[in-house]
């Protein structure tokens, strides 16, 4: 099982990395970085600061639901970093004693409802949810995007069920995109990277429904060093100041 999951990973991050495909040379390193899916852009914008910084690391960004790769770190799959999007799912990997460090608070988000263009369905308030006729998707419970939105969805008494429970925050903003659904829950700053694509629309309590992105480094990480050089990227003014041109808020 642990030997699969290492795979599937690997392959992963061949397909996310927006780096070169040449194979490393003798003396180049490779950074795998896990993160959650709503860091996208602001990891991504964040590997080409690190490479220019460290000549010879070739860092591989691997993007899916922290949840998701929250297990196959526990699972043994090779990888230097992880970034979550809750404690929660953290835990599940310090509780495995997982992590070469203490994980650090490096960011916050909360959601927004975000409609497509021009908002056919006429949505004017997060409780037209609950009007016949509209469709709306959630991430699924088991990603922390789904979780703060069954609790947003429990405290604002909608009681529609989504049409359906995407894998993540990105996938519920690209069918969002796709016109396949009248609206969807995700973050604030996903809502701001689809630019004109969306439109924005505010959850009553969303301020309350805060969620704590944490990063650490990997107790199987053969490269500890860059792989403390990336969590120390993330916390610095220069990471802080991407973090924050993208929406998220401060640690």
């Amino acid at each position: 099982m642990r030997r699969e999951l290492a795979g599937v990973v690997l392959l992963t991050v061949a397909g996310c990395s927006s780096g070169t495909t040449a194979a490393p040379g003798p003396d180049d390193t490779t950074l795998t970085v896990l993160a959650a899916a709503s860091l996208t852009e602001t990891f991504t914008e964040l590997k080409h600061v690190y490479e220019r910084d460290h000549p010879g690391v070739d860092v591989r960004l691997a993007f899916d639901s922290s949840a998701t790769l929250a297990g196959q770190v526990v699972e043994g799959a090779p990888a230097d970093v992880l970034a979550t999007a809750d404690a929660r799912t953290m835990a599940t990997v310090t509780d495995a004693d997982a992590t070469a460090a203490e994980p650090k608070l490096f960011a916050t988000n909360t959601m927004v409802l975000v409609v497509p263009a021009g908002n056919p369905a006429g949505i004017e308030s997060f409780a037209d949810l609950d009007r016949d006729g509209v469709s709306y998707l959630t991430c699924a419970e088991s990603a922390p995007c789904g979780v703060v939105a069954k609790s947003l969805l429990d405290r604002n008494h909608v009681g529609a069920p989504p049409k359906s429970f995407e894998i993540d925050v990105k996938a519920v903003l690209t069918k969002v995109e796709l016109d396949e659904a009248d609206a969807g829950l995700v973050y604030a700053t996903d809502a701001a990277s689809a630019g004109t694509t969306v439109e924005t629309i505010a959850i009553p309590g969303s301020s309350d429904a805060v969620n704590p992105y944490l990063v650490a480094p990997l107790r199987q990480s053969e490269n500890l060093d860059a792989a403390r050089a990336w969590v120390e990227l993330v916390l610095s003014e220069n990471g802080q100041h991407v973090l924050g041109e993208a929406g998220f808020g401060a640690p």
